[in-house]
């Protein structure tokens, strides 16, 4: 089935976004990463060691398979499909911060910049160390900011339907509103609240955080969701790598699921075999 998601004039064939923090090893990233299908994968470039290069480092494993880093060095040639390294501002906490962090990520190449598009980047303003809950103010300056420098924003905000609608006209590519608390895997919190800000978006909404399984992602897909991005419900899973495949395929059923249109609900029985004619 060709139903590609477009972000930024990019055209994707997988709807799961992957991270890569929280596994037990680079090795194991790498694994699930490939299990899950994913085409984009993000990196919180403050929190990793852009200069260690060494063999097994998660800076080797990019440099090996994420587009538009070769530049950076001569890696062996790559294992598989190449990535959309897609780097993220966690752990920035006011809009200067985060620009600044982009800036940086967009000289070493990450974003996949080429072809007419600008640097993909995640963009999350942290107001709260506990919740993790976005600073709705400093999210909402720092895309205009980005927009206006050529980035394409996917912005991490709170599941508000007005929140939502000033970062699309500021001109960000999608609206990544959250499920639920970062890393919490509490599932859908607010299917009401994600249902409005479907209604009425004109750009793609990718669920952000909250995920704890497949059927989370399921949901997120029937409700009309247009992807998600997931990280430790894959990484902290028993088996990281048989979860991000089930993760895929929860994309791919609850997609389909939501294009075949579910049945109408009734609050009494309706008979799945014909009523008239029986045989007396």
């Amino acid at each position: 089935m060709h139903d590609p998601l477009i972000l930024g004039g990019r055209s994707f064939q997988s709807r799961l976004i992957v991270g890569t923090g929280k596994y037990k090893s680079v090795e194991e990233t790498e694994r699930a990463i490939d299990a899950s299908g994913a085409e984009i994968v993000t990196v919180a470039v403050r929190r990793v060691d852009l200069g260690d290069r060494s063999v097994g480092s998660l800076m080797s494993l990019l440099l090996r398979r994420a587009e538009g880093l070769s530049q950076l060095a001569a890696p062996p040639p790559a294992a598989g499909r190449r990535w959309i390294v897609l780097p993220n501002t966690a752990g920035c906490f006011t809009s200067d911060d985060a620009v600044r962090t982009l800036r940086l990520a967009r000289e070493l190449g990450l974003g996949g910049e080429g072809d007419g598009h600008g640097p993909m980047v995640k963009l999350e303003v942290i107001g709260d160390p506990k919740t993790l809950y976005p600073d709705n103010e400093q999210t909402l300056e720092a895309a205009r900011i980005l927009v206006k420098e050529g980035f394409v924003v996917l912005p991490y905000c709170i599941d508000d339907p007005i929140l939502c609608r000033k970062l699309e006209d500021a001109g960000c590519a999608a609206v990544m509103p959250l499920a639920a608390p970062i890393g919490s895997g509490l599932g859908i919190q607010s299917t009401h609240n994600l249902s409005i800000i479907l209604e009425h978006a004109k750009v793609p909404v990718l669920v952000d955080a909250g995920v704890g399984t497949a059927s989370d992602v399921a949901v997120a897909m029937e409700l009309g969701c247009h992807g998600l991005l997931v990280n430790s419900a894959i990484a902290l899973a028993r088996d990281p790598v048989l979860m991000a495949e089930a993760m895929r395929e929860g994309v791919g059923a609850g997609r389909k699921a939501y294009l075949a249109g579910r049945m109408p609900k009734s609050r009494y029985a309706n008979a799945s075999s014909p009523t008239t004619n029986l045989i007396e």
